[in-house]
């Protein structure tokens, strides 16, 4: 189902300094200014009942924890406009992998409302994850009035 975009937040600005490297798809700085801090864990490409979504998929999966950080962000009164944190974490990540990422983010980015360009983000490179077929994983840090 997709979600109303919402208002642009007021407890959060984005900035990219131009002393800091550009472009690139997020911005360098978060100020959050709210009351209320939001952190959704670690979120993967399941659905409700723990089924594997896009199987072998970056982008899919991408996509699809994207979808699940939202609605953990939802649950908590927040939105992707509260989000001053975002952290990805990409199982045998190598630079080829970007453009197969991006375009999981991009496939939702107006579903969700995720601002363009995104808040302060750390794609992270590991190993592996909890489970073999979980090639990404999403953490959000939100801050709401």
């Amino acid at each position: 189902m997709p979600v109303q975009p919402r208002e642009p937040s007021v407890t959060v600005q984005l900035s990219s300094p131009e002393s800091l490297m550009q472009p690139v798809p997020y911005a360098h700085v978060a100020i959050g200014t709210g009351t209320r801090h939001v952190h959704v864990a670690g979120q993967i490409s399941r659905d409700a009942q723990g089924r594997a979504l896009a199987p072998g998929d970056l982008a899919g999966q991408v996509a699809h924890a994207l979808r699940n950080t939202g609605a953990g962000l939802r649950s908590a009164g927040a939105g992707f406009g509260d989000v001053v944190r975002l952290t990805f974490y990409v199982t045998d990540w190598s630079p080829e992998k970007i453009e197969a990422f991006m375009a999981g983010v991009q496939e939702v980015a107006e579903e969700l409302g995720l601002p363009q360009p995104m808040p302060p983000s750390s794609l992270i490179g590991v190993d592996h994850l909890f489970e073999p077929d979980v090639l990404v994983e999403v953490e959000a840090t939100a801050v709401t009035g």
